[in-house]
């Protein structure tokens, strides 16, 4: 009986990675995949595992369909929240993340960046599973068929459907770690200096600032839009606390982020979407609930 429960065990945790990953992507939110993960443990546990043929598929289709009532849930919960809605930041090392076969490594980049998931949101729960299990992970449409007991033709139409809507909407961005790099530290040294034309000189025209606070922290209530107003907006609120914060540069959903700690304690992340040089996107997540599980100093 042990040796089954070892057994089980090992191969629980050979696919853990790949369930965070789908429950991660599908949710926004770390302590909802690790949920999911937990759950999907369980049911395993539990399972007739001489009647599983394919470990993989079995664990898959159960964090995506638990991952699926949690989605449908919180999507109503979302309608009251106050402000805009970011997804909670990943820590993530996308350079030893194993991939899973058949995904590409850059669109399982790609669909953990706060762009992306940011426009997820508006996908239908359905929609979305299917864009996750297909577009980053590589599954086929008859395996994906299996999962959400819909017809192969039918998973078809939802991926085509979800892949032109992210792929419509997501904003242009370059994932470049050095320039990334560079263009934060610059973006973080003009605004504790309040350095309005130095934030001006990197922002795009039409750049935008989505900030998350959750009705529990200091946060634009709309996004902001234009340089000058997220240029002004940043070099106020340097001067109204944030230079209290002591900021570390941490991997966050697979790009160069910002973590800024007060007291030792993590208080915000802040991450930007680079294009041709300029800073085309800001989010700022400062929500205590989504920030607390952040590497701080």
């Amino acid at each position: 009986m042990e040796a089954e429960h070892r057994d089980a065990t090992a191969v629980f945790e050979e696919h853990r990675t790949l369930l965070l990953g789908v429950a991660y992507r599908m949710l926004g939110r770390v302590a909802d995949a690790e949920d999911v993960v937990q759950d999907t443990w369980l049911r395993w546990a539990s399972a007739d595992r001489d009647e599983v043929r394919k470990p993989a598929a079995f664990l898959v289709r159960v964090a995506t369909r638990l991952a699926l009532d949690r989605l449908r849930s919180a999507q109503s919960r979302r309608e009251t929240y106050v402000g805009p809605w970011l997804p909670e930041p990943l820590p993530t090392d996308v350079h030893t993340a194993p991939v899973p076969d058949g995904a590409d490594r850059v669109l399982l980049t790609e669909s953990v960046s706060v762009a992306v998931l940011v426009v997820m949101e508006s996908l239908s729960p359905l929609e979305r599973a299917v864009f996750v299990l297909r577009e980053a992970f590589g599954f086929p449409h008859e395996e994906i068929a299996a999962v959400l007991e819909r017809s192969p033709a039918a998973v078809r139409q939802l991926a085509a459907r979800a892949r032109t809507h992210v792929a419509e909407r997501t904003p242009r961005y370059e994932v470049d770690p050095v320039q990334q790099r560079e263009l934060t530290q610059r973006f973080l040294d003009a605004a504790s200096r309040g350095d309005i034309q130095g934030l001006l000189d990197m922002l795009a025209p039409d750049v935008r600032l989505v900030g998350d606070g959750g009705g529990k922290a200091k946060a634009p209530l709309r996004t902001i839009t234009s340089a000058d107003k997220v240029g002004r907006f940043v070099a106020a609120i340097a001067q109204q606390g944030v230079a209290d914060l002591e900021f570390t540069f941490t991997e966050l959903n697979g790009a160069v982020g910002l973590v800024g700690s007060l007291d030792g304690k993590p208080a915000a992340a802040l991450l930007l979407d680079v294009a041709g040089g300029r800073i085309q996107s800001v989010y700022l997540v400062a929500n205590p609930d989504k920030v607390a599980h952040l590497p701080s100093r």
